[in-house]
């Protein structure tokens, strides 16, 4: 399953599918993308993905080969020819192919793909253990907010992570400030019930799923306080988590090899995982 992507206008089999050698996304990373869940075969949060989509795209000034009014059935199409129940939808917009020039070009047309991947989301084993993350020195470029194809950087962070057996990485600015998580937004819950997180600037891509759970904090009889907070600060805090298109929420028990709280999920981190999830099916598409 999962054979069957969409490129530029056509269902094709992944193994056959084609962009050009000259495609932009290649050559520079001109390009911008989006990462919905899907459970039950709906997509999840669509809206959410499809305005940050709309954004990103207007911050780079790219536009789309399709109407972003047409995307939803697209994604709709490729989920149910792949038979997709639970996973992710990727999708992909570049400035497409042209003669190798950094200034855009005049005469290409956008890039679309679109493809599928199963993912067990829902019964994931680290929703249950927590997940322990490694910080390291955030070295991006200063437009974080666009959910930009160039991932280099995050791809070094996440692979130091690994190195040290660990599943996240955070990475902290100049000043030893928390900006986000490689893949996921970060948080922190205070002693005195306070929702921490960074606030939505250039150094960090607004997170739809961080969205939605600020929305729900209150239901966990939590507050919340939209600041920075620095590495250490983020070392004794009663729970830390993250959030993702990818994996919901899910808990951090340790920080550099240093317990969060008890060391175990918390428990106003797995009632947040839980109203999500609540919210995910009612905003299924």
């Amino acid at each position: 399953m999962n054979d069957v992507a969409y490129v530029n206008g056509e269902f094709t089999r992944i193994q056959d599918a084609r962009v050009s050698v000259l495609d932009r996304g290649f050559l520079f990373g001109d390009g911008v993308y989006e990462v919905a869940a899907v459970l039950e075969g709906k997509l999840i949060d669509y809206e959410a993905h499809l305005s940050r989509l709309e954004r990103s795209l207007r911050e780079v000034a790219l536009g789309s080969p399709t109407p972003l009014t047409d995307l939803c059935e697209i994604q709709r199409e490729l989920i149910a020819r792949n038979g997709l129940r639970e996973g992710l939808v990727y999708l992909q917009i570049t400035r497409g192919a042209a003669a190798r020039d950094f200034g855009f070009p005049k005469d290409a047309s956008p890039t679309l793909v679109v493809f599928t991947q199963e993912k067990n989301i829902l019964a994931a084993p680290a929703a249950r253990t927590g997940i322990a993350v490694k910080t390291v020195r955030d070295i991006r470029w200063a437009r974080r907010d666009i959910k930009s194809i160039s991932l280099l950087a995050q791809v070094l962070a996440k692979q130091a992570a690994v190195a040290e057996g660990c599943q996240e990485a955070w990475m902290f600015d100049d000043d030893g400030m928390v900006t986000e998580g490689a893949s996921s937004s970060s948080f922190i819950i205070t002693k005195q019930g306070v929702i921490v997180t960074r606030p939505n600037d250039g150094s960090i891509l607004p997170g739809c799923t961080r969205k939605a759970i600020l929305a729900l904090a209150d239901e966990c009889g939590l507050s919340i306080d939209e600041r920075a907070f620095s590495v250490e600060e983020a070392l004794d805090p009663a729970e830390a988590f993250v959030t993702s298109a990818s994996t919901f929420v899910l808990p951090v028990v340790s920080i550099d090899g240093d317990p969060i709280g008890a060391g175990i999920p918390g428990d106003r981190t797995k009632r947040l995982r839980e109203l999500y999830i609540s919210f995910a099916r009612v905003s299924a598409t």
